[in-house]
């Protein structure tokens, strides 16, 4: 063992003299120069991928000690005061007071007047009560027109209302006189008699008396209830009454809302002649009476899921004649159950760019006395009143945004009715009897009617100053009984505008055009004559207004209206008024 020890010593100490050695020999190592021959060429080579969680084979792992954290805390003194921080300020627009009444009027030429009373008060802060008042008026004097076509409309109306929590109720009273000429003399008596225009008193007037009211509750499976009443009648002993009531219920099932919605229309009226009689007989009874009460039922449930929205449902109306007299015979009543689809759906195809809609709908309607007035005011007073039956209205379009401030809707359909009204010209009697039986009145006829129509809209809303619209519809109708769908344009156009100027001005424009349409006309010679079609020429309106706030209570006002000064012809032998202009002021206040 003393000799390994000192052969070790041995050794240790001549590995240390030679490590010295060779640290001072290798002090100054000279300079060599390399000669490249041949240029570095890199290469890859075959790369393995590292695994994203290694496989560890360590025979033990360590535990983490843990780490307790103690704080120790003591009151500090400090004396500093933070400053109180002040919002910045805001520059803000001072916003319009709005006020709840107004008043307006405003005259024209053509002695043309009219006049508008709104106002309302809150009875407490459930309740409030308000009334409002229309009248316009124009004395007439349109050239080459024989008789009085003067006109005027006035209107009063009442209405309550009250909303509390999650119910509210509104109710309203209305009543309405409008008084119309029937000044549309043919250009050529048809039966070679000249016309005494001055024992033709073309003077028809109409009442209508109206009362409205809505119950709605939210938050419940009863949506809302409406209750309709109308009252119609004229200066010739035509009557009309209608009631109208609408229950409407909504249940929610999670995403999923079942509705059902109800309705009863029952209406009833008389005409005390027919027309077509030259000369009628005080012994024979010449009325028209008629009862019609339809029923309906439109239950449905709507889906909504991501971007899809679906309606399906459908609507079953049961109609019963109730009474029938035309020229004092009494007809068979009948009784008649109807189903029509309610299916209607949309589609985000891209959110607020492009949405695709579609739908199949129909219905029963009730035509009335009333309605047929607030499309053609020189009815004769001997109308044949009967339901529309509007068996499917296919229809699919897509509607959305081109960009922020431009909208679009593009939209087809087909639709397939019976008994559709349609307003044709009366024939010249030879032996006139009546104020209207001139060839100046209208009278409905009703036909099948399948119609094609393609309709487009654009929207821009340049900015908040500035907002442009534009519309074209264009249809193609095919009668099944009537040699043409009389009094139905083909194409019809329009275009509005609404400009701010500044904060003092706005001004807007209405332009629109009709397309020709046909009518037709009876030399009454008895029945077996044909009718000759005849063509009204389209015609272009153009309307517009200016207005300055002189405050925030009073504005003035000018409007223009057909500043085309067309004399075109609405209805067959009926020009309407040149350039109107009316000049006028509103005025905002409360009380």
């Amino acid at each position: 063992m003393n000799k390994i020890k000192i052969y070790s010593y041995l050794l240790l100490v001549l590995g240390t003299i030679q490590f010295v050695n060779a640290q001072k020999k290798d002090e100054n190592i000279g300079t060599e120069v390399v000669n490249v021959v041949k240029p570095y060429t890199p290469t890859i080579s075959d790369a393995y991928k590292v695994k994203e969680t290694p496989n560890i084979e360590d025979s033990e792992t360590t535990q983490k000690e843990e780490v307790k954290y103690q704080i120790f805390s003591f009151p500090v003194a400090s004396t500093f005061v933070p400053a109180k921080g002040k919002a910045a300020a805001v520059d803000k627009a001072k916003q319009e007071k709005l006020y709840q009444n107004y008043v307006t009027l405003g005259f024209g030429n053509y002695k043309t007047a009219l006049g508008e009373l709104f106002v309302t008060h809150e009875l407490d802060k459930y309740q409030y009560a308000g009334g409002m008042f229309r009248h316009q008026s124009s004395q007439g004097g349109i050239d080459g027109v024989a008789l009085d076509d003067a006109f005027g409309e006035t209107s009063i109306q009442a209405l309550y209302g009250y909303n509390r929590n999650e119910t509210s109720f509104k109710v309203d009273l209305g009543y309405k006189n409008e008084a119309y000429n029937w000044y549309g003399l043919p250009l050529e008596n048809p039966n070679y008699n000249p016309i005494n225009a001055s024992g033709i008193n073309p003077k028809h007037q109409y009442n209508t008396f109206t009362v409205g009211s809505e119950l709605a509750i939210s938050k419940s499976f009863f949506d809302k209830l409406n209750f309709n009443y109308v009252g119609f009648s004229d200066n010739y002993g035509s009557k009309e009454n209608r009631f109208i009531i609408r229950p409407a219920f909504n249940l929610e099932l999670g995403d999923t809302s079942v509705k059902t919605k109800l309705g009863v229309d029952y209406m009833n009226s008389s005409f005390e002649t027919i027309y077509n009689l030259q000369t009628p007989d005080p012994a024979v009874a010449t009325n028209i009476e008629k009862s019609n009460l339809i029923f309906s039922a439109n239950p449905s449930f709507m889906i909504l899921k991501d971007d899809l929205s679906v309606e399906v449902g459908a609507e079953v109306a049961y109609f019963s004649r109730m009474k029938d007299i035309y020229n004092g015979v009494k007809t068979d009543l009948d009784n008649e159950f109807f189903i029509f689809p309610k299916v209607k759906a949309s589609y985000n195809v891209v959110r607020e760019i492009m949405i695709l809609f579609a739908g199949a709908e129909g219905g029963l309607k009730q035509n009335s006395y009333r309605d047929f007035v607030s499309q053609n005011k020189f009815l004769s007073p001997t109308l044949f009143l009967e339901p529309t039956n509007n068996q499917f209205n296919i229809y699919a379009g897509l509607k959305g945004k081109l960009m922020n401030t431009l909208a679009y809707n593009l939209k087809a359909g087909y639709d397939v009715s019976e008994n559709v009204p349609l307003f044709k010209s009366n024939p010249y009697l030879s032996d006139p009897s009546e104020n209207y039986s001139y060839g100046n009145s209208y009278a409905v006829v009703y036909d099948n009617v399948k119609t094609l129509s393609f309709f487009a809209e654009l929207k821009a809303d340049v900015n908040k100053d500035i907002a442009l619209g534009v519309n074209v519809q264009a249809n193609s109708f095919n009668t099944k009984y009537q040699e043409e769908a009389w009094n139905l344009p083909t194409l019809k156009a329009g275009f509005t505008s609404d400009f701010n100027i500044g904060k003092k001005w706005y001004a807007g424009t209405q332009l629109f055009y009709v397309g020709e349409r046909f009518d037709a006309y009876n030399n009454y010679q008895g029945f077996a004559n044909p009718d000759a079609k005849i063509k009204l020429e389209s015609y272009f309106d153009i309307n517009a207004h200016i207005g300055y706030k002189y405050n925030e209570r009073l504005t003035a006002f000018i409007k223009g209206n057909n500043l085309a000064n067309q004399n075109y012809q609405r209805w067959l032998n009926y020009p309407v008024q040149g350039a109107q202009v009316i000049l006028g002021a509103s005025y905002k206040f409360d009380f």
